[in-house]
């Protein structure tokens, strides 16, 4: 592996959490103990249109576990859902997108599309909250990846005992529309993605009158993870306000990818792209010359694809794999395991 992406250091988390101060079922002190109990870093709550978790305090180091708190807006119509970080005051609620968009980054934040195209009706009482205002160059990235908009989409009433027997294994990919807008968007400006899980822990009713937990905080976050690289290492001797600027940085900027838990640990995955004198990770730019090459390195064989601008133009299977790239263009990856849907890596532009 290159030496500059060796020495850059990991960290895998779970973005898009509700706790009691919105709809969710736990409070965060809480939600951050389960987190505890597994292998996660870092954890993003982003109850609605508040961030009273914050102004109460509750950022923080929670063992090992870095919590930072952001909001998930929306509009009157409760459509154009927007995970926002880093904002200092709550924005008020309701206000147009664009104006809520606006504020954010007034604010200094920055934020993600949530659950762009969710169409669902299996579940009258938890319609579509899909996003419109593609026109919009205000928000900064999208959330590609949403397990539970995914589990409630796939929905039907022949399957959902399957499905609430077995809620991990029935999270298998995002939208291919929701992958095909991020690629077109990233065409003309850079659009970093991350994954979802959107727990709230609530109980559904999927037989009459029997309730059904499906998703418990520490099912979800054995799902969908956002993975970030970063150039200094975090511990919980951090300062926490100097360790959540560094982890929004790297989500700013791409620095990151995201992976399936299910289908196994994706802390070792790397991508990156090398000329002769210079190197770029995700999130990143690198000048095109002869010799110029994409390179990727897994905890295990794997299937690789490479996408440039939208279109797939290699695959190839293997641990430690190289991608020779005979011109400029804007490419990324994904891997599959198992047949299956397992790391999608934010783009690295070649210039």
């Amino acid at each position: 592996m290159n030496k500059a992406v060796k020495n850059l250091f990991h960290y895998n988390g779970i973005i898009h959490v509700h706790s009691t101060y919105s709809d969710g079922t736990k409070s965060i002190p809480r939600i951050a103990a389960i987190a505890g109990e597994l292998d996660v870093d870092f954890l993003l709550i982003t109850d609605h249109n508040t961030i009273q978790g914050k102004l109460d305090n509750l950022e923080g180091w929670y063992g090992r576990v870095l919590v930072g708190i952001g909001c998930e807006l929306n509009d009157p119509q409760d459509h154009n859902h927007y995970l926002a970080f880093d904002v200092k005051e709550t924005i008020p609620y309701p206000l147009p997108a664009q104006e809520y968009l606006c504020r954010v980054r007034q604010q200094g934040g920055f934020g993600f599309v949530a659950h762009p195209f969710e169409n669902r009706s299996s579940m009258p009482e938890y319609p579509p909250y899909p996003w419109t205002l593609w026109d919009s160059d205000c928000f900064d990235g999208i959330e590609i990846w949403n397990q539970m908009s995914e589990w409630m989409e796939g929905l039907t009433h022949r399957n959902k005992y399957l499905r609430a027997l077995h809620p991990r294994r029935s999270i298998v990919a995002p939208k291919p529309e929701t992958l095909r807008k991020w690629d077109e968007l990233n065409n003309s400006r850079k659009v970093p993605a991350i994954g979802g899980v959107d727990a709230h822990g609530h109980i559904h009713k999927l037989w009459g009158f029997i309730p059904k937990k499906i998703f418990p905080y520490k099912v979800s976050f054995r799902t969908i993870r956002t993975h970030v690289l970063v150039s200094e290492k975090i511990t919980p001797e951090t300062d926490y306000r100097q360790a959540l600027n560094i982890l929004y940085d790297a989500l700013r900027a791409g620095r990151s990818f995201i992976s399936h838990n299910y289908l196994g640990d994706a802390s070792a995955f790397r991508f990156w792209a090398e000329n002769g004198s210079e190197q770029a990770t995700m999130g990143q730019s690198l000048k095109w010359e002869e010799g110029t090459a994409l390179r990727v390195s897994l905890p295990t064989a794997a299937e690789c694809t490479v996408i440039r601008n939208g279109l797939r133009i290699a695959r190839k299977s293997g641990k430690g794999l190289n991608f020779p790239i005979a011109e400029k263009g804007v490419y990324r990856i994904e891997v599959r395991r198992k047949k299956r849907l397992w790391i999608l890596a934010n783009h690295i532009r070649i210039l």
